[in-house]
């Protein structure tokens, strides 16, 4: 299946793992990019991750140990960023 993730946007892809050894437990995907990026849901294993990290994605694992909620608002911080100045840089074109 394809989802589709727009620009600047930042989701969780916990609930679309399906292997129930896979080495993390949620993995959050940003999209820097000003463009939509499509990709492939479920997660199978661990090589989904460099495959759609060449995609242009910023794939963040989530251990068991770690917050997932600390590393979701880093990089919906670090997508506002972005996002902030690819407006700025609109405006003054």
């Amino acid at each position: 299946m394809k989802f589709a993730l727009r620009p600047y946007h930042v989701i969780s892809l916990g609930g679309y793992i399906v292997e129930t050894d896979f080495p993390y437990r949620n993995l959050i995907v940003a999209n820097k990019t000003p463009e939509t990026i499509k990709f492939e849901i479920p997660v199978f294993d661990e090589s989904w991750i460099k495959i759609h990290q060449d995609l242009g994605l910023d794939v963040i694992t989530v251990s068991d140990d770690e917050s997932f909620l600390n590393k979701f608002k880093k990089a919906q911080a670090e997508v506002k960023v972005i996002k902030s100045k690819a407006e700025k840089d609109m405006v003054v074109k």
